[in-house]
């Protein structure tokens, strides 16, 4: 097998394309053919030491993939060689084959195939635990997106509608805003040119969002908060801009308004049934057609430094899927 091999997490041109021994699944373990695997923001993070989750070295980065089941170890029953997974282990996906946990392995079923499947469980499983979870959205309730091309932005776009919300989508690009629009989204703002507080404004007749979803931060979480309806909740996503905004506490109370921290990783721990129940739906909207992966592009997966170039430009829509 190869792998692009983590030896010291300084940063992407620090990972090399390594031939290792394949390797054996252990008690409750399955090994992976990966198909598969799809870029996400802690990928990068992950490579460069900055990420809550610091893996012992040397490790294969790559949070989420999909691939067949080669091998299972003692004690797996409910997957089996020639079955179809996608997986979402936090390390491992950019390479040929992995082992990974048995119960973070999804199966799939038919007709889901692995480009999909790999760019599914993360960006949708946030959106979902965001929107339905923490902020309890409801039908007709308006959502402000910010960074909504991205991958999670764009499942939160799909999700959003399918509750019956009406969605705003916020991006930096007009060709994004389009992208935006054809997901569904009821209006867009282009904060690149247009002020966001204002259009925001503009766009909800005064009232303000009900739900913002927040995976950006930097300098639009303040604005974006000061345009907060009465009562409305703001989701604290993550940080895909770098710096992490420090919101004034007198907003919240002058807007009788909750700040909602989004940790899905950490829910899928702590309550694990509630977590199963929230994926069978997810796939069931996916079945029925109410969600659909955004695919930017694919790439092999030996062009993993060029695939983290492309999404360091911020010019990726949706989720670039590296290949085998």
């Amino acid at each position: 097998m190869h792998a692009w091999l983590c030896t010291t997490p300084t940063g992407v041109d620090a990972l090399t394309w390594t031939e290792l021994p394949s390797p054996a699944p252990k008690a409750g373990e399955v090994l992976v053919e990966i198909k598969a695997a799809s870029l996400n923001f802690p990928d990068l993070l992950i490579v460069q030491n900055k990420y809550q989750m610091k893996p012992p070295l040397p490790f294969v980065p790559g949070s989420e993939y999909a691939g067949v089941v080669q091998a299972v170890g003692e004690g797996v029953t409910h997957l089996q060689p020639g079955q179809n997974v996608a997986c979402l282990s936090g390390t491992g996906g950019f390479g040929t084959h992995t082992i990974a946990p048995a119960a973070l392995c999804m199966p799939l079923p038919p007709g889901f195939p692995h480009v999909d499947a790999a760019a599914f469980i993360m960006i949708y499983a946030t959106s979902h635990h965001a929107l339905v979870d923490r902020a309890q959205l409801k039908a007709g309730e308006t959502v402000l997106i910010l960074g909504a091309a991205g991958g999670v932005g764009t499942a939160a776009i799909q999700i959003a509608k399918a509750m019956g919300a009406k969605v705003i989508a916020a991006a930096s690009t007009d060709e994004k805003c389009a992208l935006c629009t054809s997901l569904g989204a009821d209006a867009t703002i282009n904060y690149g040119k247009e002020d966001l507080r204002e259009a925001i404004k503009r766009l909800t007749e005064g009232k303000g969002p009900d739900v913002i979803y927040d995976p950006v931060g930097g300098d639009f979480a303040e604005p974006a908060f000061r345009s907060i309806a009465w009562r409305g909740r703001y989701l604290v996503v993550g940080f895909a801009s770098g710096p992490i905004p420090a919101l004034p506490l007198n907003l919240p109370l002058l807007k009788g308004a909750s700040i909602v921290g989004v940790f899905w990783g950490e829910f899928a721990k702590r309550e694990p049934k509630a977590n199963a129940a929230m994926m069978m739906e997810l796939a069931q909207w996916y079945a029925q057609g109410k969600i659909k992966p955004v695919i930017d592009r694919t790439m092999p997966m030996a062009e993993l430094p060029a695939a983290f170039a492309r999404m360091g430009s911020r010019s990726v829509q949706g989720k670039l899927v590296l290949v085998n």
